[in-house]
């Protein structure tokens, strides 16, 4: 059986507004855009943005580099299976993530944004 993707778009709607009906203080969101057209993923990030412009924190594993630097206050960069680097939408581009995820450039220790982090 083959799922419309309104029907993903309101799997992934439900899921993220239960985590406010619950009182979750951190949302893991796993690729919650992947399956959805352009209209449907931008109503996804639209609900993510609500959430944490309340407060609440949000994990978002993704591979849309767009959707993740147009979100994310800073970004774990992974490597095979391992941490890369964490760095910041601001001060790092697209590009530099991609060269970190292929190794081509690394993250100095010191540079990484690991403290707190001021909302946009």
């Amino acid at each position: 059986m083959t799922r419309s993707v309104a029907t993903r778009y309101w799997d992934e709607a439900v899921a993220v507004a239960r985590t406010g009906a619950f009182g979750s203080k951190v949302v893991i969101l796993d690729e919650p855009t992947a399956a959805l057209g352009v209209r449907e993923t931008n109503q996804v990030l639209g609900l993510v943005r609500q959430m944490r412009d309340k407060g609440l924190g949000i994990i978002l594993i993704s591979h849309n580099m767009p959707n993740v630097f147009d979100i994310a206050d800073r970004i774990h960069v992974q490597r095979l299976g391992g941490s890369a680097g964490v760095i910041s939408p601001k001060s790092h581009s697209m590009q530099d993530a991609v060269a970190i995820m292929t190794d081509a450039m690394t993250v100095p220790e010191s540079e990484q944004t690991l403290g707190q982090v001021q909302p946009a």
